[in-house]
């Protein structure tokens, strides 16, 4: 029986490229936080991604591994959920489809129960993921919703995640896609570094999402993220 994600109302992002000290790690996932997810853009490998998931593992905190490349596509070591993005604002086919084709091409089994599609709408130009996939961030709140409408009634995807990737973003533009949504689960995640962010965000996102902050601010910022949205 795998974790009821769109329960979650606080995801952390943990950056299998990154490092954190086992105390840490406890500190995290003890939280509050209602789940646990391994993504990164840059450097990330199938040996630091199992080295995270042993560090992880053990607390009972629902794991999810959102997979840069197929490479990364893992479903082993307690993983509840692989979350699969693809990049809806780019004009760079492999970032919509292309590495999912070559995902299927070159496996032989995938867990299909596991899996839940990630429609992404990125839009800080600076972050690694905006330049690798080449997302076009200059949207208006409109193409945003334009966007998430898309992805929610025409393609159907169970998640619509506005990416702003290490920079507080634009709640107007939360806002928009939040009323364009009407069956999907709307994830927010980038630069949310206190409790008002989060509650701001909150809002809008049915799930926020806190990465940098782990690294930056510390384990109290993160409690007080995960008290706002809870």
């Amino acid at each position: 029986m795998h974790a009821n994600w769109k329960t979650w109302a606080h995801v952390t992002k943990l950056d299998p490229d990154k490092r954190l000290p086992k105390g840490v790690v406890e500190e995290i996932a003890t939280s509050g936080t209602d789940a646990l997810m391994l993504s990164g853009t840059l450097n990330v490998t199938r040996e630091n991604l199992h080295e995270l998931l042993d560090l992880v593992s053990s607390y009972g905190v629902p794991l999810v591994v959102e997979p840069a490349s197929p490479d990364c596509a893992i479903f082993d070591r307690g993983i509840d959920h692989l979350f699969v993005p693809s990049v809806l604002n780019t004009n760079d086919v492999r970032w919509v489809v292309g590495k999912h084709y070559a995902w299927l091409r070159h496996t032989s089994s995938i867990d299909w129960d596991m899996v839940v599609p990630e429609a992404y709408i990125v839009l800080n130009p600076n972050s690694a993921v905006g330049r690798v996939t080449g997302a076009d961030c200059s949207l208006s709140p409109g193409d945003v919703a334009a966007f998430a409408e898309v992805a929610d009634r025409y393609f159907r995807f169970p998640i619509v995640y506005i990416e702003y990737s290490g920079t507080y973003g634009d709640p107007a533009i939360v806002q928009a896609a939040s009323e364009a949504v009407e069956h999907a689960t709307l994830y927010y995640g980038g630069g949310i570094r206190s409790a008002e962010q989060a509650a701001e965000m909150g809002r809008y996102a049915d799930t926020i999402v806190v990465g940098n902050a782990v690294y930056e601010e510390g384990i109290d910022v993160l409690r007080a993220t995960v008290r706002a949205v809870q």
